[in-house]
């Protein structure tokens, strides 16, 4: 990446997408675009090809993501799945009609099943159940990695995923019915 690419890190006032912003305005990246839930509503499709054709980002981080602990993810599967596989579906698609250089999606280590085998491989992935309280998240975020998996296979499209791990910091959500962290 050029230091003036455009660069659309979705999510950029989370956990981690405020730590990707930090990081590359550390390291010199001077066109960085970010836009709140407000500004943009990344579950609305016609909004999120407005904003790919309006602002023609060359790479995008998608590190936005309906989150939430236990309690939120037990209580509110429905709205957790859809939520988050609506952003990803729209932000993926997006980005290959728009024909961004590269995307990375961040996906969750809940992909893995429940009693994966410690240390957990890659190729665990989809060998068993996953963790009940928060299949729905997960489920969701499979599909993500899938979709880049796929669009990299069908289209040639440079479409990564990681899976962080254990994250909190600043710009972290503690509040005691909704974290997965308490501080």
């Amino acid at each position: 990446m050029e230091k003036d690419s455009k660069i659309y890190v979705a999510g950029h006032r989370g956990l981690v997408g405020s730590a990707i912003v930090r990081n590359l305005e550390g390291k010199g990246y001077t066109n960085i675009i970010g836009r709140t839930h407000k500004e943009l509503d990344l579950t609305d499709q016609l909004a999120v090809r407005s904003f790919f054709e309006e602002e023609r980002p060359e790479y995008v981080v998608l590190a936005a993501a309906k989150v939430g602990g236990i309690y939120a993810n037990d209580t509110y599967p429905a709205d957790f799945i859809y939520t988050n596989l609506m952003m990803q579906n729209n932000v993926i698609k997006a980005s290959h009609d728009y024909k961004v250089k590269k995307l990375l999606f961040l996906g969750s280590t809940c992909i893995y099943p429940k009693m994966a085998l410690q240390p957990m491989k890659e190729d665990c992935l989809l060998s068993g159940y996953l963790e009940p309280t928060n299949e729905a998240y997960a489920i969701a975020k499979i599909a993500g990695l899938k979709m880049c998996q796929y669009f990299k296979g069908q289209y040639g499209d440079n479409f990564i995923s990681c899976m962080p791990t254990n994250l909190y910091g600043p710009n972290d959500n503690y509040d005691l019915n909704t974290s997965h962290v308490m501080p």
